[in-house]
């Protein structure tokens, strides 16, 4: 028996599926089918009931899997207290984080933080809100960045990273003209592109905004936005209206950056934290990555420049 043996345990019973868990376990699926059958007759169990499809892991094997599981959070403890020792920054991270957040500081903020730390593992997701937290309570991340304050977070441990400003994109010239500020009771509310339901940025306008369907979309299209760059082609390409985070302007086109305009004072922002279930053995890792992204967007955010301007969007 050993480690390997109980890592390729933890896959196969997360896949149900052996080829899927040995190229997640970059190992060819001979090789895990082989290791995984000693793993069973050296504990005389039957792990998994490779009949079924998917497959299914038995009742004694899913005891097995949570012993497995155990040992290895505990290797990894092991690991990074030895690393903190060495003064090492290292170790494996599982971070989910909300789509209107992940395009912006992942190209950015997070890839620089793992050019100055080779030795992170970071396993990053891009997850619903309540995916994250499903995820989360499941043990399949360490961590999500998502949009706060949020109800369904409430038992996890929440460390502030920044505060963002909300924007309006507008194809109508009259709506975009240089310096001009909008109140929400100036939106044309028939004119709005949004995001797909559960999607927390599309209840934060529903929040500024009385929102109704959109009648510019034509009348046999079901349309449901997935991600802040389809919003923006549909204004470019049909007219209307979305809201955008600030950080998603730095990505725009210099002649799309024109149609970009803010609410009038108080500017709405969003909160942005990163979630937890509790202080672990990875801790110093999560403490470094925050102060990270805090301290690169410091300078870049308009609310740290006046805060008493602003007025918080809760994201339900």
């Amino acid at each position: 028996m050993n480690i390997q043996q109980l890592e390729y345990l933890i896959a196969v019973d997360k896949y149900k599926h052996f080829g899927n868990a040995a190229q997640a376990c970059f190992i060819t699926q001979p090789t895990l089918s082989a290791m995984i059958q000693k793993f069973e007759d050296e504990l005389d169990v039957k792990i998994f009931d490779r009949t079924t499809h998917p497959i299914r892991t038995t009742d004694v094997g899913s005891q097995i899997i949570v012993e497995a599981k155990k040992v290895i959070d505990t290797i990894n403890e092991l690991k990074n207290k030895a690393s903190l020792l060495n003064n090492v920054l290292a170790g494996k991270l599982n971070l989910g984080i909300i789509p209107t957040v992940s395009g912006f500081i992942l190209p950015v903020e997070i890839f620089e933080f793992l050019k100055l730390n080779p030795k992170i593992e970071l396993h990053v997701k891009e997850m619903t809100t309540d995916n994250i937290i499903k995820a989360l309570k499941s043990g399949e991340l360490d961590a999500g960045i998502i949009s706060t304050p949020y109800s369904a977070a409430n038992e996890f441990y929440s460390d502030f990273l920044f505060n963002e400003e909300l924007m309006i994109y507008s194809a109508d010239e009259n709506e975009s003209e240089k310096d001009s500020y909008v109140v929400p009771e100036e939106i044309d509310v028939q004119k709005v592109w949004l995001l797909e339901e559960g999607n927390c940025l599309r209840t934060q306008f529903e929040n500024i905004c009385q929102l109704r369907e959109n009648t510019m979309k034509p009348k046999n299209l079901e349309f449901l936005a997935s991600n802040i760059s389809t919003l923006v082609q549909m204004v470019d390409k049909l007219g209307g209206i979305s809201i955008l985070p600030e950080l998603a302007i730095e990505q725009l086109a210099e002649n799309q950056k024109k149609m970009v305009k803010r609410f009038r004072k108080p500017f709405p922002y969003r909160e942005i934290s990163v979630i937890y279930y509790k202080p672990t053995y990875k801790q110093k890792i999560l403490d470094e990555l925050i102060a990270f992204i805090k301290e690169s967007l410091s300078k870049k955010l308009n609310y740290n420049k006046d805060p008493e301007n602003f007025v918080g969007i809760k994201p339900q």
